[in-house]
């Protein structure tokens, strides 16, 4: 049955394979988004453009769509308004959390949707906890929450720092950073495969008022990825591994997407959106999952290579100082 379906956002590394999907599955699609695009939007698709907050997102509660998938709602405040405004007025609201919010560390290496939600790490990850309690609490308004875990379109997966200036740096002969060994397992899903069951989750009593998360059941090493990366790009990976606790006294900034997230094993149970869903697949191969971020980056670096800069003066200064311990 063809829904009526609102995107929030509906241009980004996730969402606009979603749309493409909903489009192709013969729903009625609108976008909600600042209207700077990225990538074209398919055909038939309503645009609306504006800012989170504004009268035109005000004006989108008048609408009553079937499903309302909120792709850049990052805080509670903005969970609280879209509480306000789409309760009683939607069939379904999708908010988009973030794998990253299952506890850290993990108790077990398998995670489920029963995994608590405890990342003491990352105030994104807790942001988007407290944006998941507050639809809990809700009375009016029938949610899905999913939780996508690291998922790759046009982006390279690092664990830190610029993709863009660690592929640089590789095609350079220079040394990049893995954190720990590099035998961490980590899970990579392709968009458009993500597309595919969260798609599939529209107008699902079964999925009302239940959270999700959506990935591969294949997890690759991080050594592994990043010598890929590298033999894409025509070049051998220098590899210099360094921990965690140590790079994250060099920079700060780095706690949250290393202990909040890269650094522990990434591996998922699916089993409970393929019962609601539908049984789907992903590209389980690295070569294939690379296959698009590495045409997008020889794309970018065509045009607008990184220049060196205080990232790459840090990543030097760490492997001089780590390979000096011999």
């Amino acid at each position: 049955m063809a829904l009526k379906v609102l995107f929030i956002g509906g241009t980004g590394q996730i969402s606009h394979p979603c749309v493409e999907r909903a489009v192709a599955e013969g729903h009625h699609v609108s976008v909600f988004n600042r209207g700077l695009r990225s990538a074209a939007l398919p055909a038939g698709v309503t645009s609306i453009a504006g800012e989170l907050g504004s009268r035109a997102y005000a004006d989108l509660a008048k609408a009553n769509y079937d499903v309302v998938c909120q792709f850049i709602a990052f805080t509670p405040d903005q969970v609280a308004r879209d509480i306000e405004m789409f309760s009683g007025k939607c069939g379904q609201y999708i908010f988009i959390s973030s794998a990253s919010v299952y506890e850290k560390p993990p108790r077990h290496y398998v995670i489920t949707e029963e995994t608590p939600a405890i990342n003491p790490y990352w105030p994104y990850s807790q942001a988007k906890i407290a944006c998941e309690e507050l639809l809990k609490r809700s009375d009016n308004l029938a949610w899905t929450i999913i939780r996508p875990s690291h998922t790759v379109r046009t982006g390279l997966p690092i664990m830190m720092g610029d993709s863009d200036i660690m592929a640089r740096r590789m095609l350079d002969g220079a040394p990049t950073i893995v954190a720990g060994d590099g035998h961490t397992p980590w899970t990579l899903t392709r968009s458009v495969d993500f597309a595919v069951p969260f798609v599939g989750l529209f107008g699902k009593r079964a999925a009302l008022n239940e959270i999700f998360h959506i990935t591969s059941d294949r997890a690759h090493i991080w050594d592994d990825i990043q010598k890929t990366i590298a033999r894409l790009l025509g070049v051998e990976a220098k590899i210099v591994h360094v921990p965690t606790d140590t790079l994250i006294k060099y920079n700060s900034e780095w706690i949250g997407p290393l202990l909040g997230d890269k650094a522990w094993t990434a591996i998922f149970d699916n089993s409970k959106v393929k019962r609601v869903a539908g049984d789907f697949t992903c590209a389980e191969s690295l070569d294939e999952i690379l296959a698009d971020p590495i045409m997008h980056l020889k794309q970018r670096l065509a045009k607008n290579p990184p220049p060196r800069g205080e990232l790459d003066a840090l990543i030097d200064r760490i492997c001089a100082e780590q390979g000096a311990l011999g």
